[in-house]
């Protein structure tokens, strides 16, 4: 299980990260400002740092700098609002080894993040199944009972969300925030609507309506 350590000084960010990251396996811990980011990164503890750039007390390029002057070598994925070529370029030639403007989607995140923890994580689950359902996350196929069906990016992550926590009710601002991202309209029916796709092309009775609550993906 990957440990990363979120550097990010705002608390609805910082709870919407460290939440999609738990939901899918990772060991999380969040901190607010940049000495105590660059002190726990050159720890030996923690195997990614997603680092925010606009931190208090040291900024994230700080942070950046002293730990590749310290030959830390802790995989860094830069967060910030800033989306300049020159803040882009600083960052990468400050030893990023990627870069996430924000506003951001989570799942455009955890696929950085699997990418960068890609050599640490040979030994994490490739396939999720439930019943005769099941998702490869390596090749984004999905297969229902031998039958390769086609989902576009964001059913394969509705998909992925409901596989990961089979028989869990899932509330819809919980999917909306997994899959669409912190800043996603809270009032969308979005969800409603790719649950729908889901069902067509997975099965209806597959996913079942917990009426004033959510979805529940149904386990065998």
């Amino acid at each position: 299980m990957s440990r990363v350590l979120i550097a990010e000084d705002e608390p609805r960010i910082a709870a919407f990260v460290e939440k999609g990251l738990r939901a899918h396996g990772f060991t999380t811990t969040v901190v607010g400002d940049g000495v105590t980011a660059r002190n726990l990164a050159r720890s030996g503890e923690f195997d990614l740092l997603l680092l925010d750039i606009g931190l208090p007390g040291m900024d994230g390029f700080a942070v950046l700098r002293a730990l590749r002057a310290e030959r830390c070598a802790i995989p860094v994925v830069v967060l910030t609002a800033r989306d300049s070529v020159q803040d882009t370029v600083a960052g990468l030639e400050g030893g990023a080894d990627d870069y996430m403007p924000k506003p951001f989607r989570f799942e455009e995140l955890l696929a950085r993040v699997r990418l960068r923890l890609a050599g640490d994580r040979l030994a994490e689950v490739t396939v999720l199944t439930c019943g005769d359902l099941a998702l490869d996350l390596r090749t984004r196929r999905a297969d229902v009972g031998g039958r390769v069906v086609d989902l576009s990016a964001r059913e394969f992550t509705l998909a992925e969300t409901f596989l990961r926590h089979p028989g869990q009710v899932l509330a819809r601002e919980q999917l909306l925030s997994h899959v669409w991202g912190y800043d996603f309209d809270p009032g969308s029916n979005v969800v409603d609507v790719y649950v729908r796709y889901l069902r067509k092309k997975l099965g209806a009775e597959r996913i079942e309506t917990v009426r004033g609550m959510g979805y529940r993906l149904v386990a065998d």
